[in-house]
């Protein structure tokens, strides 16, 4: 049997994942981390993008975030985030829409432009949008 360790999802609204994993991928602010059980303690920043959980069964579930806090204990994996989903939850539409909305807000000229806001929003929607392909190409 192959070592495990626990792992929680978390937004804002609800857990989205509580269960056992053999390994978990995460979009830390530095590249992507690999947590494998009995990983050395870290606390890092997490940009948009997808979170894999290899649970025990060898399944793969991914997961979306916006960003927020990635805890590594040494058997218990804690993904923070203000907003999290279920990546086959995405809706490719808005993410498109999002995306065309920001990337005129930035093209704007104006002065009131809040361009950190608009360059978060652009990077979330990229984020959702590669997720998708990616779901949908491993189907």
């Amino acid at each position: 049997m192959a070592m495990t360790f626990h792992v929680d999802i978390v937004s804002a609204e609800a857990e989205i994942f509580s269960g056992t994993a053999t390994m978990v991928f995460a979009p830390a602010e530095m590249g992507e981390v690999g947590i494998a059980p009995r990983h050395t303690p870290l606390l890092t920043r997490l940009k948009p993008g997808e979170v894999r959980v290899q649970d025990d069964h060898g399944e793969e579930h991914t997961f979306f975030v916006n960003g927020g806090m990635l805890e590594v204990q040494p058997h218990v994996v804690t993904v923070l985030s203000d907003s999290a989903m279920r990546a086959k939850d995405l809706d490719e539409a808005a993410a498109l829409q999002a995306k065309q909305e920001a990337e005129k807000t930035l093209a704007d000229n104006k002065a009131d432009i809040d361009y950190a806001k608009a360059q978060a929003e652009l990077a979330e929607a990229v984020a959702q949008l590669r997720t998708i392909q990616k779901l949908k190409k491993s189907r």
